[in-house]
């Protein structure tokens, strides 16, 4: 995974983001954190399974999320039937 699509995926979701070393990313939902990530600012790619698994996605959710087919909406209705809202 490429950094602008992380980047893209944090914005479409509504994440919450802090700089530091990486890049902190964090939903929250009615106050409560539900899924955390972050990436780190060097060069090169990032690690797929590992952004998949922190943000509770199948392999197949994150790259519709990464082309632009899953939206806010459906990332929430996702965590939703898993149980995490």
């Amino acid at each position: 995974m490429k950094a602008h699509e992380f980047d893209r995926i944090v914005n479409k979701f509504g994440m919450e983001t802090r700089q530091g070393r990486d890049l902190l990313a964090w939903f929250e939902h009615e106050g409560r954190v539900i899924t955390r990530t972050r990436r780190s600012k060097g060069t090169g790619d990032l690690p797929f399974v590992l952004i998949r698994k922190q943000l509770a996605l199948s392999e197949q959710q994150l790259r519709d999320a990464i082309t632009c087919t899953l939206e806010h909406d459906g990332d929430v209705e996702i965590l939703r039937a898993k149980g995490l809202l």
